[in-house]
């Protein structure tokens, strides 16, 4: 019977004990409420805000501009980079255009990197290397393209230690069996520029023995035979 009295003691003290936290939560509610309410209607506010943002706003800004972006993309892939800038025909805009006018889309991000690439084929160093800039590569491949077109940038500005650096970058952001040996070999190439043989010949010997299936590998013998020979 002691215990069945102690267990009911128990019971009741924890009826006692929820009923004083319901009541103290009623109070600091009624204390707070405008707070507690402001906070919850800037939560609903906020996550209202960014669904009609993303699905009102952006996602049909990014439809339009992927639609008009085809057609610079063509001209582009001719090589008709000043057409593809500017205007790329049938109505359609060019990668300046949608880099101005769809400003936040995936279109004009990429555009960044299409113009950076006209430009640099263009003999325009310095907009080839705003635009590059402005571009933010994201996935595998996009760094490695970015890092790499910065090199040759450098490269044609004379900036041999940035060009470095871009093509270090680039041939490390990815093991890509097409494109890692590629910029390795571009940086092997600097570097004899240099002077420094010594860096070719370990980079060309990577190449041989990484990348033997590589492009690059088919004639590196000669590539390493030169350096060797310095």
């Amino acid at each position: 019977m002691a215990i069945k009295r102690k267990q009911v003691k128990k019971d009741e003290e924890t009826l006692i004990n929820l009923a004083t936290a319901r009541t103290r939560l009623g109070m600091f509610f009624e204390e707070n409420q405008k707070i507690i309410l402001g906070v919850i209607g800037a939560i609903v506010l906020v996550v209202g805000g960014w669904f009609v943002y993303h699905n009102l706003i952006m996602q049909p800004k990014e439809e339009r501009a992927m639609a008009q972006m085809w057609m610079a993309q063509v001209q582009f892939e001719q090589d008709s980079f000043s057409t593809a800038l500017d205007n790329p025909g049938g109505g359609y805009s060019g990668f300046l255009k949608i880099i101005s006018d769809y400003k936040g889309t995936k279109a004009a991000n990429l555009s960044n990197y299409y113009a950076g690439i006209s430009y640099l084929n263009l003999g325009n160093f310095d907009a080839a290397l705003s635009f590059l800039n402005d571009f933010s590569p994201n996935g595998i491949i996009g760094p490695v393209m970015k890092h790499g077109a910065l090199g040759d940038v450098y490269s044609e500005l004379n900036q041999m230690d940035k060009a470095v650096d871009n093509y270090k970058k680039a041939a490390e952001a990815s093991d890509n069996e097409l494109l890692t040996p590629y910029y390795l070999k571009k940086l092997a190439m600097l570097y004899e520029t240099q002077n420094d043989y010594a860096k070719a010949l370990e980079i060309y010997k990577r190449i041989k023995s990484k990348y033997p299936n590589s492009n690059e590998a088919l004639s590196i013998d000669k590539y390493i035979a030169r350096a060797e020979a310095r």
